[in-house]
């Protein structure tokens, strides 16, 4: 019962329930007829009448149409309505033997009442019995009143509920770039206001993110100049030790300035994506980065198509790759299907990173280690571009320690039709 349906639904049920059912009850006790006694009453003073003119004169009583017989009627006895009539008997005079007997189809009553001279009067009486199959009909009315119950209920969660449902996938349709497209501002007013509501956030988060980019962008520009006189400067430092140092301090704000732009521009794009084949993308990619020497093979490819564009997942891959092979001592590359997804994994035997810290591997200049950075050059841009990207395309990226010992990143992509692949 933890969906909020459910819970409206069953709330619903039980509410409608109880209001009939206590309406019910006070129908019936509105309506309830007689106790049997009240209607058998008038029964016992006919006969009682019977039974006097039977025992006065026998004669006038048969030609009068009254059956008079040796044995009592036939038939199962009623128990409750045999008594009933003999005490009602017992107040209009003498007691009297009396049974009350069914017939076989259990749709008539016959009483049978002992006279002076042991005989029997025999006449057909009121059937004051509740109906047959009452407990059926009983049953019967509670399903109705469950079933009937059941539907509008769900009818109303669902009326009640689709403000939320809205809200639900609109939220779901939310970018990689955080933003959400215009909802169109139809149906309720509540649901109107929502939209409303949710195409102003959408519009101010576009403001916001397209001003923090301009923001970066426009001081990776502007750092060009100042680094350029510093450069210029460096040029006439006579000792040769301490001009390398500036020139390298220069290089690398000059890669930290390139990586932040790269990563504006990144965000800022909206590559047209065509069905790609990730396998001989990724062989591709393995082998560029082998002949430049960098430590890095490739195990089993699959030839799985995606939805990307190629130049940007072609990098974002790269950044991938080198930052194993830079930072893991070499990587092994694979790439499969499963479940539907292209998985490319991508695993280093390096260091690994603290389990403390391995969730902050994406933020831009993330280093585990400060005191590598003249170690190993690089602004720590790569993955957050990289993740970028992959985002962008539906894509999903993790990175996890393995037992024994460095990373292993898990690259997945929703598999497109193979059909949609270009011909070559």
């Amino acid at each position: 019962m933890n969906s909020l349906r459910a819970r409206i639904v069953l709330l619903l049920i039980l509410a409608i329930v109880a209001v009939v059912g206590l309406a019910t009850f006070a129908a019936i006790q509105a309506l309830r007829p007689p106790e049997p006694g009240y209607n058998l009453a008038p029964v016992a003073q006919q006969l009682r009448l019977l039974v006097s003119v039977a025992e006065q004169d026998r004669r006038v009583a048969l030609n009068s149409g009254i059956r008079l017989q040796a044995e009592p009627a036939s038939g199962p006895k009623d128990i409750g309505t045999t008594n009933f009539l003999g005490e009602a008997l017992a107040k209009t005079g003498k007691p009297s033997t009396i049974i009350v007997t069914s017939s076989s189809d259990h749709e008539t009553l016959t009483a049978s009442v002992q006279l002076a001279d042991g005989s029997w009067l025999i006449t057909q009486i009121t059937d004051v019995r509740p109906p047959p199959g009452g407990w059926m009909i009983l049953a019967g009315w509670i399903a109705m009143i469950i079933l009937g119950s059941t539907a509008i209920s769900v009818f109303a969660a669902a009326k009640i509920i689709r403000p939320l449902e809205f809200l639900e996938r609109s939220v779901s349709l939310v970018g990689p770039d955080g933003l959400l497209p215009t909802i169109p501002e139809a149906g309720p007013g509540e649901v109107r206001a929502t939209a409303r509501a949710l195409n102003r956030l959408s519009s101010r988060l576009k403001v916001a993110i397209e001003s923090r980019m301009r923001l970066v962008a426009a001081a990776g520009h502007d750092l060009r100049t100042p680094m350029t006189r510093m450069r210029l400067r460096a040029e006439f430092i006579t000792d040769d030790e301490e001009k390398a140092k500036w020139l390298n301090d220069l290089e690398e704000l000059d890669a930290i300035a390139d990586s932040a732009i790269r990563l504006v521009q990144e965000e800022a794009k909206s590559d047209m994506s065509d069905i790609v084949d990730l396998g001989p993308l990724v062989r591709e990619t393995v082998q560029e980065l082998a002949d430049l020497d960098y430590p890095i093979s490739a195990q089993s490819l699959a030839s799985i198509p995606v939805q990307a564009a190629p130049v940007a997942l072609k990098r974002a891959l790269r950044n991938l790759m080198i930052n194993a092979a830079t930072h893991g001592g070499g990587a092994v590359i694979a790439l499969e299907e499963r479940g539907g997804h292209a998985a490319l994994t991508i695993i280093d035997d390096g260091p690994g990173i603290p389990e403390d810290r391995i969730g902050q591997v994406f933020e831009p200049f993330f280093r585990v280690d400060k005191a590598r950075r003249k170690m190993i050059r690089g602004a720590g841009l790569g993955l957050a571009i990289a993740k970028e990207i992959i985002e962008r395309f539906d894509g999903t990226i993790q990175i996890a320690n393995r037992r024994e010992g460095g990373l292993v990143q898990t690259v997945t992509f929703p598999r497109s039709s193979p059909a949609d692949l270009p011909l070559s």
